[in-house]
């Protein structure tokens, strides 16, 4: 079944074919051609550009790659990535 792997509600809107209205969600972005849903995004699409990530977040490619960049950085410095 389509959906298999994905949280309940992500899974239920994809079967209803009902794009999702819970704006209060964590996972909520606004792209109603992947059901307003971040985990349906990257279901469906798997490993993304940083321009398609921006697309789906409403920011630019710039942004995403500086916010990349801060998380790159915050997680050698706890030693939590391997060079």
């Amino acid at each position: 079944m389509k959906g298999d792997g994905l949280k309940k509600c992500s899974a239920k809107c994809i079967k209803n074919k009902k794009v999702c209205d819970k704006t209060s969600c964590r996972h909520w972005i606004d792209f109603p051609s992947e059901y307003n849903c971040c985990l349906i995004s990257i279901y469906e699409n798997g490993n993304m550009t940083l321009g398609q990530v921006g697309e789906r977040i409403g920011v630019s490619f710039a942004r995403i790659k500086q916010i990349e960049t801060a998380a790159l950085k915050k997680l050698k410095r706890n030693s939590l990535l391997d060079d």
